[in-house]
């Protein structure tokens, strides 16, 4: 069955639009519900959501939904997605639901839906509950019908949790950290873990109003960030992006550190300290050839995934590997958390920093990445890649980059976008075939 609503991360589209209307999503609350009714206990669902204006809208709709299957709803108000995550499994949850469009403008929103162990729903549970969302399903009869609570401390007990995650012996006194939260969840909670554990905060991206998530700050819109860094003097610089779940760095000069560079600082100090799982990690095909390079220095394998965190969750549970994730900056480490966890990540890398002693600039530059160049290119119909003679220029580049580099060709799961990405050890030879490529599909979708 093919995927109507849910795309590679839950459900996603521009407010009052399409997918996400309050109808749509009292009745994804009424589907899902209803799929995770399981046994003669009282089911719960827990609910956070990121700081869009549409997020009251679209939480009591979902309330609707699920208090009308007979689902008790517990509310948390603004919170990260892996606090959603945590919390559906501390809690004893059903199911978990985040309402969040991540690093996209205000304009736009989504669902994600965590199960009862706090980990994304399967491909198989996401087609079954689309499969219900065409059908008439059946409401709880009146003395049935669910309850709605807020609690008041859900970002207290994730603040616990994320500290827990960094060893008793190490404090962040004197370092001195920007952070922009991306006027988005994590805007109470992430400055304040950083500075229970010693640090000096600077906090950018912390006053939201509904429409400024996301809105030239965050992990996609680092400017501010890297002028705040500088300006300051700070020892680091880290932007979260809408809802949490992924960071990007910047050392004390302003350079930016992707998620490649994280990967391999994190994932070889695990490994250094006996604490690594599967002797290697997980990334996506789009993360740098440098990446591996290096791990294969450092005795450690490379294992790839498809785009999306979700993927490379996937391939970490099937490999038994603990660390994984995104050069755009989504970190999950299994130790700790179940999904990508942006605040998780900064509070591992700022130990780092601590125990090595050495600047950011040191610490975070572990390879140098070999030239990559990716281009989008936008069609309005048909099915470009599978033109005989973009076929053949495809094949073609794959044979020129045989030994050297690599080539990523592949439709956007959420818009009408062939993703072009090459990569090698020649610059002009990378930019030369993407080029190619790009006009290829071009003529071919014209």
């Amino acid at each position: 069955m093919a995927r109507k609503y849910f795309g590679t991360d839950g459900i996603r589209g521009r407010t009052n639009t399409g997918a996400m209307t309050p109808e749509m999503a009292m009745k994804v609350g009424q589907a899902a519900g209803t799929h995770f009714l399981r046994g003669g206990h009282k089911h719960r669902v827990v609910i956070g959501k990121d700081t869009r204006l549409s997020g009251y809208m679209i939480e009591n709709a979902l309330v609707a939904g699920f208090t009308s299957v007979g689902m008790d709803v517990v509310q948390f108000g603004p919170i990260p997605t892996p606090a959603v995550a945590l919390l559906t499994r501390s809690m004893r949850a059903d199911l978990g639901v985040m309402i969040s469009a991540s690093h996209n403008p205000y304009e736009d929103n989504g669902i994600k839906l965590f199960g009862p162990d706090g980990y994304k729903l399967s491909d198989a549970d996401e087609l079954a509950i689309e499969a219900l969302l065409g059908e008439k399903l059946t409401l709880a009869d009146a003395p049935d019908i669910g309850r709605a609570r807020r609690i008041e401390d859900s970002r207290g007990r994730y603040i616990h949790a994320v500290k827990a995650s960094v060893p008793e012996h190490i404090r962040f006194d004197g370092l001195h950290v920007v952070l922009d939260c991306a006027n988005g969840a994590a805007y109470q909670v992430a400055p304040t873990a950083i500075w229970e554990l010693g640090a000096k905060v600077t906090s950018i991206g912390v006053e939201p109003n509904g429409k400024n998530i996301n809105d030239k700050v965050g992990s996609t819109h680092v400017a501010t960030l890297q002028e705040t860094v500088v300006a300051s003097g700070a020892d680091i610089g880290i932007a979260l992006d809408g809802d949490a779940d992924r960071l990007i760095v910047v050392d004390e000069h302003g350079q930016v550190v992707d998620g490649d560079q994280i990967m391999a600082l994190l994932g070889c100090a695990m490994s250094r300290a006996g604490k690594l799982a599967g002797d290697g990690i997980v990334a996506t095909v789009m993360s740098n050839l440098g990446l591996e390079r290096y791990l294969e220095s450092q005795h450690l394998k490379l294992i790839r995934a498809k785009v999306g965190d979700r993927y490379v969750l996937e391939e970490m549970r099937k490999h038994g590997i603990n660390v994984g994730g995104e050069q755009s900056g989504h970190m999950i480490l299994l130790d700790h958390a179940t999904t990508g966890d942006g605040t998780i990540a900064a509070l591992q890398v700022l130990a780092q920093l601590v125990e090595s002693g050495k600047p950011a600039s040191e610490v975070l530059h572990l390879f140098d990445p070999v030239p990559q160049l990716l281009k989008n290119v936008r069609f309005s119909g048909g099915k470009p890649l599978e033109d005989a003679r973009v076929q053949q220029v495809i094949a073609d580049a794959e044979a020129e980059l045989a030994g050297t580099g690599r080539l990523v060709i592949r439709p956007s799961g959420t818009e009408p976008v062939i993703r072009v990405m090459a990569e090698g050890d020649d610059a002009a030879q990378v930019e030369r075939i993407v080029d190619g490529i790009c006009d290829a599909v071009r003529a071919a979708a014209a």
